[in-house]
């Protein structure tokens, strides 16, 4: 039963990377993606699985400040409130479609 499972997750992995491949073939990934996807190879390939997977976590979900509880309880605005609003956005809430195959590469991370 394990080998089946293995089986699909193979073959779903393989589906969801290939429109990366097709991105990065047709050079139209965005910049901050490569970049990002860089690192995580090159972590890789030294060996540095730790460190490719914070560098996965960092495209992931960013280092934008998540917002916890409630963020206005008083008159004053407060200086932890403009990094909540920052342009640090992760790139998996973009899209359907970047969200399979930053999970593709994850699996290739963790295999």
């Amino acid at each position: 039963m394990a080998g089946k499972n293995e089986t699909k997750t193979l073959k779903q992995c393989k589906d969801y990377i290939r429109p990366l491949l097709k991105q990065c073939k047709n050079r139209r990934l965005e910049e901050s993606m490569m970049s990002h996807l860089l690192k995580i190879v090159q972590f890789c390939k030294e060996g540095e699985f730790v460190k490719a997977n914070d560098a996965y976590i960092d495209v992931a979900i960013g280092r934008a400040a998540w917002p916890i509880g409630v963020t206005m309880v008083g008159i004053h605005a407060r200086s932890g409130r403009a990094k909540i609003e920052s342009a640090n956005v992760a790139h998996v809430m973009n899209s359907e479609m970047q969200r399979k195959y930053l999970t593709s590469v994850k699996r290739l991370i963790t295999y």
